[in-house]
């Protein structure tokens, strides 16, 4: 009976509680029922734990009334230009970036040609710099966030990213140097780098596809610096969807893949990503590898448990802090 009733204590309580959206540094929000609110931390439970925040942390507390207030008066998405790929943005809340943090293919967008594509999006594809060596990358969004592979940056935090804008016909390029690193997974070769330099633009970014999808035989390019040769443009086919190599699938192109490729984009005829390029067979010709773009948004939908901490290089994982002992009430 004692545990019925504090059972039901406990629904009715988080019943009461009011609901409310925490903005955070960095762009970040959490939403969720308010347990408790100290001088120095809140207390919110978001469904499947219970997270305690730094009051340091927080830029503003939303309560129900006053977020839907907020969203009903956001600024509605600007139009898309003519002739860019039609894309569909992401609805799910991001913790680093807020909403819209990646976009997904719309399935109407029509094939066009590699020379229109390469014109359209080329510019999103950069060059990674590190003192032991280079790789390529590609922005998956305006605000300077993007993709590479965990091998290019592995072992190092001095990083810049190159970029390469076409502008009246000619090739201008732009480094910045303040790149932090977000996320990193080793075994899936993957890192999430993000550009913080102040005079950063905005950036051509390109969506994420589904290469569920393809077929093989179907006509892909890649964009990448190999050997160091930037933007270069290799083109072929999906020679197989489910090439297993060391317990995991990746997709096999005959487009040319080499050393400085390594975190380039792989792209289908719509100009989405279907895959990251990573590693070839160096005793052939026309054996490319890329990791399949469903491990990409696997690895950003939960970066969190990736996330590097910047603080400790030495360790290429942030952990939570253990939760304090809970102090005995004074005795009367």
């Amino acid at each position: 009976m004692l545990k019925k009733c504090i059972g039901y204590f406990l629904t009715l309580y988080c019943a009461m509680a009011p609901a409310a959206t925490v903005e955070l540094k960095g762009k970040a929000s959490v939403t969720g029922t308010i347990l408790a609110e100290k001088r120095d931390q809140i207390v919110i439970d978001i469904g499947y734990t219970v997270l305690v925040i730094p009051r340091s942390q927080v830029l503003k507390l939303l309560h129900d009334n006053e977020a839907a207030a907020r969203s009903m008066a956001a600024p509605a998405p600007p139009p898309v230009a003519a002739g860019a790929p039609a894309v569909a943005v992401q609805a799910a809340a991001d913790p680093v970036a807020g909403q819209g943090f990646y976009r997904t293919a719309a399935a109407s967008a029509p094939e066009q040609s590699v020379r229109e594509l390469v014109n359209t999006i080329g510019s999103a594809v950069v060059q990674v710099r590190t003192p032991a060596g280079l790789g390529s990358g590609f922005f998956i969004d305006p605000e300077g966030f993007l993709i590479t592979n965990f091998h290019v940056v592995e072992g190092e935090t001095q990083i810049s990213v190159e970029v390469y804008a076409i502008k009246d016909g000619q090739m201008e390029r732009k480094s910045y140097k303040q790149v932090r690193i977000i996320a990193l997974n080793k075994f899936g070769d993957l890192a999430l780098l993000h550009i913080e330099d102040k005079d950063a633009p905005r950036f051509t970014s390109v969506p994420l596809g589904d290469s569920d999808k393809l077929s093989v035989g179907d006509h892909v390019f890649a964009i990448g610096s190999p050997l160091g040769l930037e933007r270069t443009v290799t083109e072929g086919i999906l020679s197989t969807k489910t090439r297993e190599l060391e317990g995991s699938l990746y997709l096999q192109t005959t487009a040319q893949i080499n050393p400085g490729n390594s975190g380039g984009p792989l792209f289908n005829l719509r100009g989405e990503v279907v895959g990251v390029t990573n590693m070839k067979i160096t005793m052939g010709e026309g054996l490319g590898f890329a990791i399949p773009v469903e491990s990409v948004e696997h690895f950003l939908n939960h970066r969190d448990a990736f996330a590097y901490d910047n603080d400790n290089p030495s360790s290429a994982y942030r952990y939570l802090e253990p939760p304090s002992r809970t102090k005995k009430p004074a005795t009367e």
